[in-house]
C-alpha cells in the first residue's frame, strides 16, 4: 500500500507543477510585447539620492548605522575587506543593507565573524558577502541591498533598493 500512496503523491506534484507551468505559459502567450512595459503615468518608485556617509567614516568589518530611503528605514553600511557583489569604492567592498528582517520585521544584528546579518526572532541569516542572500531561516526573500555610488570626495550615496522593504507597499512613501 505504501508504494501506491507514493505514486499518488508524485502524481499530485506532477499535476500541480504541470498546471502551474501551463498557466504561466498561457499568460505569457497572450501578452503583447508592448504590454510588458508600464503604462504611461503608472506609479513608479523614484528613489532619492541620499548621502549616507564618507568612506573615511567606515572601519573594516564594523557596521555603520544609516537610514534609507527615509528615516523610518534602518540600515547599515559595511566595509567587508574584499570585492563583493554590489560593492562600491576603490576595493569594491562597501555594501549597504536594510536591517529589518523581511520575514517579520525584527531588527537584524551584524555578526562580524561570518559577515552575516541575523534575526533574533526566527533565526533568518543573510550573507553580506553575497548580496544579502538568505542562508538560513524563515524569511522568503533576500535582504534588501542598497544601490550605492561613491563620488570623487569619497561620499557614499544610496540611490535605490533591490528588494521591497518590510512592511511597505512601496519603498518610497
Amino acid at each position: 500500500m505504501s508504494h501506491c500512496d507514493k505514486m499518488v503523491d508524485a502524481g499530485r506534484r506532477r499535476f500541480l507543477g504541470g498546471a502551474g507551468f501551463t498557466a504561466a505559459g498561457a499568460a505569457v502567450a497572450t501578452m503583447m510585447p508592448g504590454q510588458a512595459k508600464a503604462a504611461p503615468g503608472a506609479a513608479r518608485v523614484e528613489y532619492p539620492s541620499n548621502r549616507l556617509a564618507n568612506i573615511a567614516e567606515l572601519k573594516a568589518n564594523e557596521p555603520f548605522t544609516v537610514a534609507y530611503p527615509d528615516k523610518d528605514a534602518p540600515g547599515v553600511l559595511l566595509k567587508l575587506g574584499r570585492r563583493v557583489p554590489g560593492g562600491v569604492g576603490a576595493d569594491g567592498d562597501i555594501v549597504g543593507f536594510s536591517t529589518t528582517c523581511p520575514h517579520k520585521g525584527f531588527p537584524l544584528n551584524y555578526k562580524a565573524a561570518d559577515k552575516t546579518l541575523n534575526c533574533p526572532g526566527h533565526y533568518s541569516r543573510f550573507d553580506c558577502e553575497s548580496g544579502g542572500h538568505q542562508i538560513w531561516g524563515q524569511a522568503t526573500q533576500n535582504l534588501p541591498q542598497y544601490a550605492l555610488r561613491v563620488d570623487d570626495k569619497g561620499d557614499i550615496y544610496a540611490e535605490g533598493v533591490d528588494e521591497l522593504l518590510y512592511g511597505r507597499l512601496s519603498n518610497v512613501l
